[in-house]
């Protein structure tokens, strides 16, 4: 299966964030672990900040590391995330699986995935990755980095998500475009509401 490496993904704004998590995997994860009510642009520097504290990005490192220790990185100001003891463990678990299932390498996850489902399967396995976070990071994988294994078209998703997004102007496209779906589905869920209650 060929695949590339993009220069960078315009998911932060910050040039050495973005390069980060197209040529790191583990960071690239790890943004996506961190991607949970927060922004995008908060999300995905969270890997280059922490690489800046910790000194390195090494999954087996990170995964030994004493849990207070790596919650104390988490919540230096400026906290890496909102909840950031809660995400600490969350990173810790992805590492640890990343270690002991993949020898240190985040990358073995998809390269070495048989077809699309068995991908499917794989990214479903981590820690913390539900069926919308698996088809976003599918989309990324096919789109962005060309990992495309047999049957791939069938677990890709149909609706727009990160792997579509190529600029900063299609980010903040993207963004506005699931605010208004939130506010939709929120105006939906107030007027089932009333038309309970009445």
């Amino acid at each position: 299966m060929a695949t590339t490496t993009p220069e960078s993904l315009p998911f932060t704004g910050d040039p050495e964030a973005d390069a980060l998590i197209a040529r790191d995997p583990l960071a690239l994860l790890i943004g996506f672990t961190l991607d949970q009510q927060v922004p995008v642009q908060k999300a995905f520097s969270g890997p280059l900040e922490l690489r800046r504290r910790l000194g390195h990005l090494d999954c087996a490192k990170i995964a030994a590391t004493d849990p207070a220790e790596l919650a104390e990185v988490f919540q230096r100001r400026p906290a890496l995330h909102r909840f950031p003891g809660a995400m600490a463990g969350r990173v810790q678990v992805l590492c640890a699986t990343i270690a002991s299932q993949y020898g240190g390498d985040a990358s073995r996850i998809w390269r070495e995935a048989r077809d699309g489902r068995d991908l499917e399967r794989r990214l479903l396995a981590l820690p913390g990755v539900g069926d919308m976070k698996a088809k976003t990071l599918i989309a990324v994988l096919g789109k962005r980095f060309g990992v495309r294994p047999p049957g791939w078209e069938d677990v890709a998703p149909k609706h727009p998500t990160l792997g579509d997004v190529d600029s900063a102007e299609a980010l903040a496209h993207y963004q506005a475009g699931k605010r208004a779906k939130k506010a939709a589905l929120r105006e939906e869920a107030a007027r089932g509401g009333k038309s309970r209650s009445g």
